[in-house]
């Protein structure tokens, strides 16, 4: 599977809509005044004036008003794709992160459409699920380490991955965010109490077949791996993959 195609199945995925959509191709940013907005579920679909004319976009939700001039980076074409959501198929569309971190979103005002997303262990922008970290503060937390021989903290992992890169581990940590149903997994950022956000050692990404909510503590247990590459820039540090949770 080459790089077009891992995004393009990425973007399907979260979008989470069913789509006999033709092959897609990268074009550079997308600029363009908001005529129109449609929210659905998570995401925003915006049909946009550019300078090659009228085109429909698509990004994670956002507080977009008529009118804004914004910018779409990473963009990905995709051709007749079919959205259920809006009972609506669309010759072509647009799919990508909303730039300037928003900055414009709200017409003629200098506001920002909301608090800008950190990217601890890698950088998908606002489509990838193991980039988005909580958009606002979450309560402290203090978690109990697990036990055992493989036992580590979520700073344990993190500042020690090289020697931990393809090893089993154990770990206890709380829920802080989750997407689900994205190519096939569940991706859960977890936090122990252990580590500094300023140093990126506070939160790891988790990929799993289970089941957790935001609040939940759970026990992880999977492999460490490190130095993900999905292509295109989209490339992550350090996670547990295919982890089974207990709760």
């Amino acid at each position: 599977m080459n790089i077009t195609t891992t995004i393009a199945a990425l973007l399907l995925s979260m979008a989470g809509y069913a789509a006999a959509a033709g092959p897609a191709a990268p074009v550079g940013p997308l600029k363009g005044e908001v005529l129109e907005v449609r929210d659905v579920d998570q995401y925003t679909y915006l049909r946009l004036k550019t300078a090659q004319g009228e085109t429909w976009a698509a990004v994670t939700r956002a507080a977009v008003k008529p009118g804004a001039h914004i910018t779409i980076d990473n963009p990905m074409v995709m051709n007749n794709f079919e959205s259920k959501a809006l009972k609506k198929t669309f010759t072509s569309i647009v799919f990508g992160t909303l730039g300037n971190a928003g900055a414009n979103a709200h017409a003629n005002t200098g506001s920002s459409a909301g608090a800008v997303l950190s990217r601890p262990h890698g950088s998908l922008g606002g489509l990838n699920p193991g980039s988005m970290a909580p958009a606002a503060p979450p309560p402290a937390v203090k978690v109990s380490k697990a036990t055992g021989a493989d036992a580590r903290t979520v700073a344990e992992v993190v500042s020690g991955k090289d020697k931990l890169k393809d090893k089993p581990v154990s770990l206890r940590g709380q829920v802080v965010k989750v997407n689900t149903g994205i190519m096939g997994k569940n991706w859960l950022h977890l936090q122990d109490g252990s580590g500094a956000a300023s140093a990126g050692t506070n939160d790891l990404l988790v990929t799993t077949k289970d089941v957790a909510a935001v609040g939940d503590v759970v026990l992880v247990k999977g492999v460490i791996r490190t130095d993900v590459k999905l292509g295109a820039g989209y490339d992550y540090d350090v996670l547990i993959e295919n982890a089974t949770l207990q709760k």
